[in-house]
């Protein structure tokens, strides 16, 4: 009995440490559980009102072009503004807003890894140097703009086998994935998602010069004055 003790306070630390991602990516389970079998629901509820007497699984739902196109479409703008925000904070400021670096001092994230110590606990990159390095110090921002192209795309596919279904129904032509993302239609879909994204960082970079959350990262602390900018 006593030997799990430690076991179970290292499972409750690791968790703890961890506490915001795995909340997140529950969070994500969740909602996307719901999205598809509502999607699905929805997706056979369209195709009844078409006079069509098939209906299709989840799994089947899956596979469409609908599924494809509403999930992709989102992640799209979502990877857009994180990778956007990510490069404009880098150079970019907000008097008095907890989302910006100090104006007037220098911030610790623009530090020259080649001038820091190295120890045992320096990341691999920042110890090999060179290429590797001049990489790695991007890395973030490269990953949110290759997931973000990577779902531009698979929005494109989806979309045009969304569109391509609807197109037969009322005996039209299908089109290809070329001649879909010339339609104004993909943009369209891909505009209504990015302007509400970058609204909402607006609000956060605006509204944190003024508004407080005690406790959170990304609000400045209570007491601080609004025109003060902290990192």
């Amino acid at each position: 009995m006593l030997d799990s003790a430690p076991e179970t306070s290292g499972r409750r630390s690791w968790v703890r440490d961890n506490g915001l991602l795995l909340t997140c990516l529950g969070l994500f389970l969740v909602f996307f559980a719901g999205m598809i079998v509502s999607g699905a629901a929805t997706y056979n509820e369209e195709q009844r009102e078409h006079g069509s007497a098939e209906t299709v699984s989840v799994v089947g739902y899956l596979l469409s072009g609908d599924f494809i196109e509403a999930t992709f479409e989102n992640w799209e703008s979502e990877f857009l503004q994180m990778g956007m925000y990510v490069v404009l904070t880098a150079f970019l400021y907000q008097k008095g807003s907890s989302e910006s670096k100090p104006i007037d001092e220098k911030a610790p994230q623009d530090r020259d890894p080649r001038s820091e110590r190295v120890t045992a606990k320096t990341p691999w990159p920042v110890r090999r140097r060179g290429w590797v390095l001049a990489l790695y110090e991007h890395s973030l921002a490269i990953a949110l703009f290759v997931l973000f192209f990577a779902s531009w795309a698979l929005h494109a596919v989806g979309g045009v086998a969304a569109f391509n279904e609807e197109q037969l129904q009322h005996g039209q032509p299908a089109i290809s994935v070329w001649r879909y993302v010339t339609t104004a239609q993909f943009w369209f879909e891909s505009m209504q998602n990015w302007q509400s994204e970058f609204v909402a960082v607006a609000a956060i970079v605006g509204l944190s010069v003024f508004l407080r959350q005690r406790g959170s990262p990304e609000s400045k602390p209570v007491a601080e004055p609004h025109r003060d900018t902290s990192a």
